[in-house]
């Protein structure tokens, strides 16, 4: 690579959509900070204390940065909580620590190989926090002077000039800004008066606050307005800035000519085993001169027994490597087949790997968690439920399983605001029922009217009637 490796030091703050989602009630693990022992009902978790203690001792192990290429398995039966428990970890981590989530089906559709996806998803699951130096001109802006033309407008070729004159408590320096410089100050609602903070590298203008000394001035002053003390000491100062990225976004910035743009095109292709082991080769530098340290995060495959043995032996030699982060699975099935093979092991995962995961069990819930969590649910889609039927729910959450009581409750909710009513009756949730099947009552009805579903050969037999006589046709 011709060119010096980059990284993007710009945060990235994305908004999200604020929809309700299946885990979006789950704040972190619930368990207490210092002894790590797991609370019956906190931040969105009820029950699994087991499997919530083991979660937060692999989670403070990565925190400390003493845990990474391991695997740990969790196990147990469909509705235990398996997500739950790792969408917690992933809101306990915070945001330095990078977090990838990722569907075992995925893999099989995307537009290249498995294993470059799954190396992508590996390199994305581990950050590099970067210690960079920065020259910063900060003080508290004195007077802005823009040369205009007696027309009024700019050169033919649109430049601007102007000074600005700034100033510390010790110092006062007077700068000639250009076109951008403008252009940045006028964005930015830049007056005489304001503390500002110029990033030298970059150009970028911050505006810190207005000064004590206008705290007097009769101006138009919102009630936000934020004051600070003029700085003192030197105009420009050198200031060290951390960010956290992780590898797969250098990868992408310097394998695509468009550079950091690359990151937002969604077109990443890919990527150059020789470009990771340059940028392997000069993390490594910037390590050993104090410049980064690596952080490891977590990687969480679900349903994993999905993978075939391809993606499986591909895996183990990743978790061997020097940059690996640690990898969370989760499976919800018993002996399953190895996708790939004729084999058939516990989990669905080959013996050999299966001998180096940590496997971590989740039970059935019982009947007071199912209700604690249908309670909780019920508040994060802001739906107010009557004691009889939140009884009502707890029963078929406990025959019939926890997702399809979950669903109930939207159900219901749009059946009483039909009624013009804003809680939940038990009627509601009796009429949702007769509504909506569950699995059980589901199978009961394919294996009543079998003969009118088309086969597995494309059959469908039609001489079938619905409790009547035949017709006569003749």
């Amino acid at each position: 690579m011709a060119v010096p490796i980059t990284t993007v030091s710009e945060s990235k703050n994305l908004r999200g959509l604020n929809l309700i989602a299946a885990h979006s009630h789950i704040r972190g693990l619930g368990v207490d900070p210092v002894t790590l022992e797991p609370k019956p009902t906190s931040e969105g978790l009820v029950g699994q204390e087991t499997a919530r203690k083991a979660a937060a001792v692999i989670l403070r192990m990565v925190r400390e940065g003493k845990i990474a290429g391991r695997a740990v398995l969790i196990a147990g039966p469909p509705s235990t909580g398996k997500t739950a428990i790792a969408m917690g970890m992933a809101q306990s981590l915070g945001q330095d620590v990078p977090f990838t989530t990722l569907a075992s089906s995925e893999i099989f559709s995307l537009e290249m190989s498995k294993t470059e996806a799954l190396e992508q998803a590996f390199r994305k699951s581990i950050g590099v926090r970067i210690t960079e130096e920065s020259e910063v001109i900060e003080g508290e802006v004195v007077e802005i002077q823009i040369d205009r033309s007696v027309t009024g407008v700019s050169d033919s070729l649109g430049n601007k000039q102007g000074k600005l004159t700034i100033k510390t408590t010790d110092m006062e320096t007077i700068y000639d800004m250009g076109t951008k410089m403008i252009d940045a100050m006028t964005k930015e609602k830049v007056i005489a008066g304001d503390i500002i903070s110029i990033d030298k590298a970059s150009g970028k203008i911050s505006k810190l606050g207005r000064s004590y000394t206008r705290s007097r001035d009769y101006d138009a002053m919102g009630a936000d307005t934020k004051f600070v003390q003029c700085p003192d000491g030197e105009l420009q100062q050198r200031r060290e800035i951390e960010h956290v990225v992780s590898l797969h976004e250098i990868d992408v910035i310097n394998s695509r000519t468009q550079g950091f743009l690359a990151l937002f095109s969604g077109d990443t292709g890919e990527i150059r085993p020789e470009v990771r082991e340059q940028i392997n080769t000069k993390i490594a530098e910037w390590k050993e001169e104090g410049k980064a340290t690596i952080v490891p995060g977590v990687l969480f495959i679900d349903e994993v027994h999905m993978l075939d043995i391809e993606c499986f032996s591909f895996i183990n030699r990743a978790l061997e490597d020097e940059l690996a982060p640690i990898v969370i699975m989760a499976s919800n099935r018993g002996h399953a087949q190895i996708r790939g093979t004729d084999y058939r092991s516990p989990h669905g995962l080959p013996l050999d790997f299966l001998d180096r995961v940590v496997i971590v069990s989740t039970r059935p819930y019982k009947a007071e968690e199912i209700q604690q969590i249908l309670s909780i649910r019920a508040a994060e889609e802001e739906v107010d439920v009557s004691p009889d039927a939140l009884a009502l729910l707890t029963k078929i959450g406990q025959e019939a399983g926890l997702r399809y009581a979950s669903n109930l409750i939207m159900t219901s909710f749009l059946l009483a605001q039909k009624r013009k009513e804003k809680e939940i009756w038990i009627k509601d949730v009796e009429r949702s029922f007769q509504l909506f099947y569950d699995p059980a009552r589901s199978v009961k009805f394919v294996s009543e009217y079998e003969k009118r579903f088309i086969g597995e050969e494309g059959g469908v037999t039609l001489s079938v009637t619905n409790g009547t006589d035949a017709m006569d046709i003749a």
